[in-house]
């Protein structure tokens, strides 16, 4: 007689359910990282910056830990920790 055991059908979907459950937790660390919430001000003032066509200063920190930044209507920042040419802002060395 042909045919598969109960056994085997069990250990069969016990290997696919350990593959679906590994597969899923590696496709769940290929998210893009959250932005920080320094980085999301700095974009946002930016775009305000270009889209008013006036100078924004933006104050990352209440505390002084990080400086200030201003931002150009042309798109350019000025300030440590920020790159002019892009106005990315990049933690600044302590």
């Amino acid at each position: 007689m042909r045919g598969v055991t109960l056994v085997e059908l069990l250990v069969v979907i016990v290997i696919l359910g350990l593959v679906t459950g590994v597969s899923g937790l590696a496709f769940g660390t290929l998210r893009l990282p959250r932005e920080s919430t320094l980085v999301l001000a700095a974009r946002v003032a930016r775009a305000e910056a270009i889209r008013t066509g006036r100078p924004v200063l933006l104050r990352l920190d209440s505390l002084h830990r990080h400086p200030s930044v201003l931002f150009l209507p042309d798109g350019r920042a000025v300030g440590r920790g920020a790159d002019p040419l892009t106005g990315d802002y990049v933690r600044a060395s302590p």
